[in-house]
């Protein structure tokens, strides 16, 4: 169910923020990603390669479970080469 724990311990407890952290963390050092991250990072990369890849800001939202928009928002980064591809494709050039 929704509430059912999403990280487990090898003995089936649910595992706590801190080890959630930890675990973050070891893993992004051993992919070689220069740390500190958090799980709350993932969510931003998620949210952000999304729009990248074409996702609607509302899909992203409802896949994010926010009840705003404009938390949303709050998640995404704008990569600014893609600002500028953009920017050099869409605004009429005199």
């Amino acid at each position: 169910g929704r509430l059912d724990p999403l990280f487990i311990s090898r003995t089936g407890r649910a595992l706590d923020r801190t080890n959630v952290w930890r675990l973050v963390n070891r893993y992004a050092a051993a992919a070689g990603i220069a740390g500190p991250i958090g799980p709350h990072t993932l969510r931003h990369c998620f949210a952000t390669h999304l729009l990248e890849g074409g996702a609607n800001l509302r899909i992203v939202q409802e896949l994010l479970g926010h009840v705003s928009v404009v938390t949303t928002q709050i998640y995404t980064h704008v990569n600014i080469s893609r600002l500028k591809a953009i920017h050099e494709r869409c605004h009429p050039h005199q």
